[in-house]
């Protein structure tokens, strides 16, 4: 970067489709000193590297400004002014809806059914125009401010359809004495015009709330941060915000709290759940010289740490403005319908004035009156409701049926994009196996099976007190009603190697292989081949020996879910490649990806790694899907096409990912991408119908079959071609109900 270059982001409010990003970040980067301005609309923010010398953040606020928007300079509050703009709009958007949709009921059952009532036009008047042009307004000021700048778009369409449609029926209304004069009869389109402006703002408010869903799992990830923490000083521990931690800082971390930020221990000694850094279940052991790491949970033990990283060059940091740059993501079938509607308002118009110019040509005595009848017809039948409805409406279903089958998606370009997927990088803990350690085998040895009984009891005694992760696994296979702790006296702790234990004047010990070697424990022969087979197997081995040799060995194994293999299986089976990442050794690795049927697999993976690796397939071509469950794979998901999460994992891995499978079996990711294959299919059928209409219909409109027979569109039959286009459209989305996900 140039060292008299600046670089901040600004919250922006006002925006309201893709168009109105585009118009902000176009009219920044046209700004003098402006060396680049990037925009993500999903988080409703702008990154701008612009020189300060030249340009300050106030007159990048007068330019945004002056075309319709606001940008939010206040460093310190900013986010938080953004969100409370952002939820009086959401709720602004729901009293318009139901004021809408109160004044439209009525005038949709004057308009079908009661028409023949006195002053049904004027009560229709009445009612439409609030609906218009208060609950509306936001579509007419979108198209004025995209008018000013020569472009259009959904709003665009909206407010010409809608405006024209009720300035039409307000002329029949008021002299219907004009079109009777002329031998027609003077109809009005007040409820067409009413239901699309509910319709669309509906659209809106699906929406809003899909876009504050994303931003609650940057609060959660923020959340992981301590407000406070113990500072040793000359004067003794003193508790300071964390905001004032500098590095170099002596810090005190007790029981039960979370490391506040990045560093190294030099006393103490802990056990700490690193959870979202390695993806394991079972907690680290933190002794002098160890590396601990912000958001992280401190469990049983305390320790004191020296400050490495603080603020935002913690890993936590990272990973949250990585989360926040890969969350800016935009759906690419709206794009598609926003490009198309850029064009197709032009197009529509220029097609109208041409039919009302032919008419006034070559109309001959009635020229002006049909001529006009057909531009209104043309702009009638070009209504944009089903274009409008395509996407949204098959998005709907098919998020429906994803719920009805445990599958939960939060973000339609997930649901777009799952179609595509030809790479699957699954996570291994938690995601492939259970995530919780479980005693897959316990040997006793040969010369103690007649007392097997009361050793369990001491085993488990002692493993009761132990504060190592693991042992939680072994007191839960051994408790039961006929094992209760036998009661074991001198306990002691052996940092890093296990502990041990004085049971009727005998010495006990529970530990790992080092304990073993250091004590000179003798392992019977019969133990020691299967010690060879269970670490072959990736599993950990935890020793229970008396004073002179082993007595029994517990492997302890994360195993794999019932349903991972025939998951993988059914990948494969479409064509999708399976990856599978993991922080595990290699060992581990290796024997999960065998069971699971994995072919590809990575070990001793960070989450920078994790989000690295699925960086290259993208860069190769591919189209991934990531599938995980903690914290440590948020980075991951984030970075991926199409991000998964297991039901059971952590918040933040569900809040980041925009499909969630409720049940943790991964036999539903199989059923997700076909969801997603079905959802694509209804949406271009809608599109197909959508515009298949206009094709036929503006055609006819404009009066294309008059020279050849005689026939002239009427507006009402136009209007009625519209509704069934929309008719069709939700009904073709509808049928994604009775669709089956099973391959």
């Amino acid at each position: 970067m140039q060292p008299n270059i600046q670089i901040l982001t600004f919250p922006v409010t006002g925006m309201s489709c893709a168009s109105c990003a585009v118009s902000v970040e176009s009219i920044l980067g046209a700004q003098k000193g402006v060396e680049k301005a990037e925009i993500n609309y999903a988080s409703q923010l702008v990154k701008v590297a612009f020189h300060p010398d030249v340009v300050q953040p106030v007159n990048l606020q007068q330019a945004v400004q002056s075309i319709g928007y606001d940008l939010i300079v206040d460093t310190e509050n900013g986010k938080a002014r953004q969100e409370a703009a952002q939820q009086n709009q959401y709720q602004a958007l729901k009293r318009k809806i139901t004021s809408a949709a109160v004044l439209t009921i009525p005038v949709v059952l004057i308009g079908m059914v009661f028409m023949h009532v006195p002053y049904a036009n004027y009560i229709m008047l009445a009612l439409t125009a609030p609906v218009l042009f208060i609950a509306g307004q936001s579509f007419f000021a979108g198209a004025f401010k995209q008018a000013r700048h020569g472009k259009a778009n959904m709003d665009t369409l909206v407010a010409l359809s809608t405006g024209i449609a009720f300035l039409f029926s307000a002329f029949n209304t008021i002299d219907p004495q004009f079109w009777l004069k002329q031998g027609l009869q003077p109809h009005v389109y007040y409820e067409a015009a009413s239901v699309i402006v509910v319709f669309i703002l509906l659209g809106k408010l699906l929406e809003e709330r899909a876009k504050s869903n994303t931003s609650s799992a940057i609060k959660k990830l923020i959340g992981l941060q301590p407000k406070t923490v113990v500072r040793i000083t000359p004067q003794g521990e003193i508790e300071t915000a964390i905001a004032d931690v500098q590095a170099g800082d002596r810090l005190q971390v007790r029981p039960g709290e979370k490391i506040p930020v990045d560093g190294e221990v030099y006393e103490g000694h802990s056990y700490v759940d690193e959870s979202m850094i390695s993806g394991e279940p079972v907690a680290v052991e933190k002794t002098t010289g160890a590396k601990v790491f912000a958001g992280t949970l401190n469990q049983k033990g305390s320790f004191r740490f020296t400050a490495e990283k603080v603020g935002g060059n913690t890993l936590l940091a990272q990973i949250i403005q990585l989360v926040q740059d890969a969350q800016g993501s935009k759906a690419p079938v709206q794009k598609l319908v926003d490009k198309i509607a850029g064009v197709f308002v032009p197009i529509v118009i220029l097609i109208a004035l041409l039919s009302l110019g032919g008419w006034l040509v070559f109309g001959g005595q009635h020229a002006f009156t049909q001529g006009l009848l057909a531009l209104v017809t043309v702009l009638v039948i070009a209504c944009p409701c089903a274009l409008g409805l395509a996407t949204p409406t098959a998005i709907m279903v098919g998020i429906g049926k994803g719920a009805e089958n445990g599958i939960l998606i939060k973000d339609a370009e997930a649901l777009e994009l799952g179609h595509r997927v030809n790479a699957v990088v699954l996570d291994k803990t938690g995601t492939i196996t259970e995530g919780k350690p479980i005693v897959a085998n316990l040997v006793w040895a040969s010369h103690v099976k007649d007392n097997q009984y009361k050793l369990q009891a001491v085993f488990c005694a002692m493993e009761q007190q132990s504060e190592h992760p693991l042992a939680d696994a072994i007191v839960t296979y051994l408790k039961s009603p006929d094992i209760k702790p036998a009661k074991i006296s001198s306990f002691n702790s052996l940092t890093g190697k296990g502990v041990e234990a004085v049971f009727e004047g005998r010495l006990y010990m529970v530990g790992s292989h080092k304990l073993i070697d250091e004590k000179n424990i003798a392992i019977p022969e019969d133990l020691k081949e299967l010690v060879v087979a269970y670490l072959n197997q990736a599993k950990t081995v935890i020793y229970f020996a008396d004073d002179r040799q082993v007595i029994a060995i517990a492997a302890i194994a994360d195993q794999i879910k019932a349903g991972s293999a025939s998951a993988v299986k059914a990948l494969k089976k479409q064509g999708i490649e399976v990856y599978m990442l993991t922080g595990d050794n290699a060992e581990t690795a290796a024997a999960i990806a065998k069971q699971a049927g994995i072919d590809h697999f990575e070990a001793d993976t960070l989450p920078s790694g994790k989000a690295d690796f699925i960086r290259s397939l993208q860069a190769s071509g591919k189209i991934v899907a990531m599938i995980g469950d903690g914290i440590n794979d948020s980075q991951a998901l984030a970075q991926a096409d199409v991000s998964i999460a297991m039901g059971k994992g952590s918040d933040i891995a569900m809040d980041v990912a925009k499909i969630t499978l409720v049940s943790s079996d991964l036999q539903q990711v199989p059923k997700a991408l076909r969801l997603s294959k079905l959802t694509v299919r209804a949406i271009r059928q809608n599109l197909f119908w959508a515009f298949i209409y206009n094709l036929i219909g503006i055609p006819i409109a404009a009066g294309i079959l008059y020279p050849f027979n005689g026939f002239l569109l009427n507006p009402m039959i136009a209007g009625a071609a519209m509704a069934l286009s929309s008719v069709s459209v939700v009904s073709n989305s509808l049928r994604l109900k009775f669709s089956k996900l099973d391959l």
